[in-house]
């Protein structure tokens, strides 16, 4: 409670007398909640069918049907994470907001009951999520416009990619210490990059080889998508460069990208004056590609594999330190050249091995510029990290922290979901906001719960949100039969 005094003159100068600013807090007010915008995922629940998707999915994972069930389990921990909460403490946080569990789509159970359940999530309840989103997918499909519907699925691009998340502990199962010294736990995930959805996802050991499940993600990825599609595509960076990749791709009928390390070999491939013709990018100055003389000798061959090489000019002034990584895409010839000081600029080179139709020279700089947007599976990385929270995982439990992991994917994917669905995207999917932006937008808007004649009212405080344009669109669309 707030006491703010105005001006009084004195009897005797009649100057004005300042009188001290005076405040109080009074009595906590159970109406309040500082996650309003939770009502949203609630409305996303009954539309989408999230709950009864994950847990069709997952199946059972305790012996009495008691409490919990694990799909209300998975949702539970990614509501909290996408208000805000970082461990799994946090769901004690949300519980402790006796208005936001009114607009909760399940309760949220106390942090040592969702542990205890996590800890019991096996190998075929980690599969059950992935088919649980690919029911969210199907239904997500039904309630898009017909153009957009057919725009996603035209083209479906899978991109693969791993990032290793720091853990602190030696307690921590499977964790081990990556090349920069941090204990580490590795995630491995396929994702719709048109969709913006993570379809298949694995939690590896720190060091493990993400070349040694590629192939397995890529088939659990495929198996997600929704029945109709009909070309699918694959992205890869020079971490997969791997022959058997391909092979799995071209015996799937998938056209595929793939990052090519720069050996020796492909290195002097791209050499030589007026061996290749160079045409200029989409998009990047001072940077040129050709297709080049290159196939590895355990690639297929005669399957139209070839080699695309970009070449980017940069002035020998900003050659990156010795320790960057960019500086190992120069030529060591040019790079020595240039710091003796003989020439003024190099060319920094990188390399994509691909099936894709490169006839001409405008589908040469279509396919260059399509695979230059695998960035839209480092921007998943970055949301699940920043914007949920899986910049760490905080059991010593290799189960309990691959369940978190996929409540942070599963925000992900819910923040895509409302975003598609509601038309709130440009509805073409670049307009997408970050996850950290939906929960400022969204999601944590404070707000005072109050009825009147059978209708619960959230008092919003003054101003734009989010919220009030995203949930009328969400309360006019229809539950799912």
């Amino acid at each position: 409670m707030a006491s703010l005094r105005g001006k009084k003159k004195t009897p005797k100068t009649g100057k004005k007398r300042q009188r001290a600013r005076r405040v109080r807090i009074g009595t906590p007010d159970p109406r309040l909640t500082p996650s309003a915008g939770i009502e949203a995922l609630r409305e996303a629940d009954r539309v989408l069918g999230l709950k009864d998707s994950l847990e069709a999915g997952i199946g059972a994972v305790k012996q009495r049907n008691r409490g919990l069930s694990g799909g209300e389990l998975l949702l539970s921990m990614a509501s909290a994470q996408l208000a805000g909460e970082d461990f799994f403490v946090g769901l004690d946080r949300r519980r402790r907001d006796v208005a936001g569990q009114e607009l909760e789509p399940v309760p949220t159970p106390p942090s040592t009951t969702a542990y205890g359940i996590a800890k019991r999530f096996g190998p075929h309840q980690l599969a059950g999520i992935e088919a649980g989103v690919a029911s969210i997918n199907t239904t997500m499909l039904g309630l898009l416009s017909l153009p957009r519907r057919s725009s996603l699925l035209k083209v479906a691009t899978i991109d693969g990619d791993a990032t290793d998340i720091e853990v602190y502990g030696r307690s921590k199962e499977k964790a081990a210490h990556a090349y920069t010294g941090a204990l580490t736990l590795r995630s491995h995930i396929g994702f719709w990059a048109e969709a913006g959805i993570p379809l298949a996802a694995e939690l590896m050991g720190g060091t493990e080889d993400p070349r040694a499940n590629a192939v397995d993600i890529l088939d659990r990825s495929i198996a997600r998508l929704p029945e109709g599609v009909q070309q699918i595509r694959c992205r890869w960076d020079a971490g997969y460069f791997a022959g058997n990749l391909a092979k799995a791709c071209l015996e799937r009928n998938v056209e595929f990208a793939i990052g090519a390390k720069r050996t020796g070999k492909v290195m002097a491939a791209a050499a030589g004056l007026g061996r290749y013709t160079w045409i200029p990018t989409i998009g990047m100055e001072n940077t040129e590609i050709a297709v080049i003389d290159y196939l590895p000798g355990n690639w297929p061959k005669d399957e139209n594999i070839t080699c695309i090489a970009r070449r980017t000019r940069v002035a020998a002034g900003k050659i990156p330190t010795a320790r960057a990584r960019k500086r190992r895409t120069i030529s060591k010839h040019q790079l020595a050249l240039a710091l003796e000081g003989r020439i003024d600029e190099v060319d920094s080179y990188s390399f994509i091995l691909t099936n894709m139709d490169l006839s001409t020279e405008e589908k040469l700089a279509e396919v260059e510029f399509w695979y230059r947007h695998r960035t839209d599976i480092e921007e998943l990385n970055k949301n699940a990290k920043h914007g949920t929270a899986m910049r760490h995982l905080p059991s010593s439990s290799f189960s309990a922290n691959s369940v978190w992991m996929w409540a942070g994917l599963l925000g992900c994917a819910i923040s895509a979901w409302i975003q598609e669905i509601t038309g709130s995207d440009h509805g073409n999917g670049r307009g997408r906001r970050t996850v950290k932006t939906i929960r400022r937008e969204l999601f944590a808007i404070p707000g005072r719960i109050t009825r009147g004649a059978g209708i619960t009212y959230l008092r919003l405080p003054p101003g734009e949100n989010l919220l009030t344009r995203v949930l009328p669109k969400l309360q006019e669309l229809p539950s799912p039969h």
